[in-house]
């Protein structure tokens, strides 16, 4: 995977003299430290979900991503420029055609329609009418609302609001998507709907997606890694199954302690060598078997079925090992 952006010891402090550096702006009172020395990688085409408590640091990191808020230390590279080397231009073209962002807040302009709010960034950036308002259609039929392209917000339920920002990102068609605790404001059920429409949408075009979140079952569910940040630092990154089975810090285990580990395992990892003697004819079609990324809690029915441990095969097809009812328990019960 391409790095797309890079996170070189990354501080934001608020408050204190300006001139003191971060090491010495942990000592004073009139300081709030947001962000503390902070370095990560995000490569292109990935959900990444930076997730967190209130207060970890996560939505400041977010901006300073994009140029809102101006780091105190640090370097932050997109495509292998720093962010502190762009003219105040230069930093709005790149929030104009590499970045579209996504609110909690919906952040719709009240007296426009759908279609006028998913048109406005392209506005800004001077496309015509014409041109804009039939690329602002195509973003809102993709996200289900091209029924209701004249409607203002407030004829809107809070999903569809959602949508309608949602669209207005995809309508610049950005290689980087900042969404902020998008999905944190709608209920259960439609923040799944959201969750999936994202994937979706993942599927059919990849974009870098920074995604932030408090909500861990969200970050296991639609992220590639996971950034775990606690009071401004960063505990741990990686992949939710890495996270689970090797937790760096204990803050990282209680924070995974009441995730359900059958949805973030894979049988890959878990895969036993064949019993002595077994013969596994992985050309038999009829023969249970598994694909190595399949998740525990999709593997248990075919598990469950076999009267014999169930091969697990990698993308070619060649043998990792087997799977038994037992492996699978011992993975859930002591990941």
């Amino acid at each position: 995977m391409n790095e797309l952006i890079r996170i070189e010891q990354l501080w934001k402090v608020f408050g204190g003299r300006r001139d003191a550096d971060p090491e010495t702006l942990l000592q004073d009172p009139l300081a709030r430290v947001a962000v503390r020395d902070v370095s990560l990688t995000i490569g292109e085409g990935e959900i990444f979900v930076v997730m967190g408590l209130s207060g970890s640091g996560k939505s400041t990191l977010l901006r300073m991503l994009n140029g809102l808020i101006q780091p105190s230390a640090g370097e932050i590279l997109v495509s292998g420029r720093r962010l502190r080397d762009l003219s105040g231009s230069e930093l709005l073209m790149l929030r104009r055609r590499s970045m579209a962002m996504v609110f909690q807040s919906f952040a719709l302009f009240p007296h426009r329609s759908a279609l006028e709010n998913a048109a406005f960034g392209l506005e800004v950036a001077g496309m015509p009418r014409r041109q804009r308002q039939e690329r602002a259609q195509q973003a809102l039929e993709r996200v289900g609302l091209g029924n209701d392209l004249h409607r203002r917000p407030d004829q809107l339920s809070g999903g569809m609001r959602q949508r309608v920002g949602l669209a207005r990102a995809l309508a610049l068609d950005p290689p980087i998507l900042l969404m902020d605790e998008a999905f944190s404001a709608l209920d259960p059920l439609i923040r799944r709907d959201m969750q999936d429409l994202l994937l979706d949408l993942q599927r059919e075009h990849r974009r870098t997606v920074v995604f932030i979140s408090h909500d861990l079952d969200e970050a296991v569910r639609i992220g590639d890694r996971i950034a775990l940040m606690q009071e401004g630092r960063l505990l741990q990154c990686g992949t939710a199954e890495e996270l689970l089975r090797h937790p760096e810090e204990e803050a990282v285990s209680r924070f995974f302690k009441a995730v359900d580990a059958s949805a973030v395992l894979r049988v890959g990892a878990l895969a036993e060598p064949a019993p002595d003697g077994m013969v596994l004819d992985l050309g038999n079609r009829s023969l249970p078997m598994l694909n190595a990324a399949t998740l525990v809690r999709d593997a248990i029915p075919t598990v469950a079925r076999a009267n014999r441990p169930v091969p697990v095969v990698g993308d070619d097809h060649h043998l990792i090992g087997v799977v038994t009812p037992q492996t699978l328990l011992r993975a859930i019960a002591t990941p």
